[in-house]
């Protein structure tokens, strides 16, 4: 039952991300990627309001609004709930998955680019 909250979160997270994003950017600003940037700081405060709410992550709510709406939403949410949690508990790991996250992320994507660029 948890796959179908995740998946019924997702699917309306996904298409959410896309229309905010999609309407900041032809709305706004073209200077920078506005509209991610804006769902990803508001999908982290999202994050954080429903994770002081939720108590359980076994959850029903816990499944669709954290792991499906939120994850789909963006994933900037999912890092920086783990990010803040790690921080909490050991600040040295924290930091060290803040660093391995960004430098492999940007670096993935350069050779996936690399890789496939014509």
């Amino acid at each position: 039952m948890s796959l179908l909250y995740i998946a019924l979160g997702g699917g309306l997270g996904a298409v959410l991300r896309f229309l905010l994003t999609e309407h900041i950017n032809n709305n706004i600003s073209n200077l920078i990627p506005l509209g991610t940037l804006s769902v990803n700081v508001l999908g982290c405060f999202v994050i954080g309001c429903v994770a002081g709410l939720i108590a359980s992550k076994s959850s029903p709510m816990y499944f669709f609004f954290i792991i499906g709406f939120l994850g789909s939403f963006t994933t900037m949410s999912a890092f920086s709930i783990q990010t803040f949690e790690l921080l909490t508990t050991n600040t040295i790991n924290g930091i060290i998955y803040v660093i391995l996250t960004f430098s492999f992320t940007i670096l993935a994507t350069y050779l996936g680019l690399m890789v496939f660029s014509k």
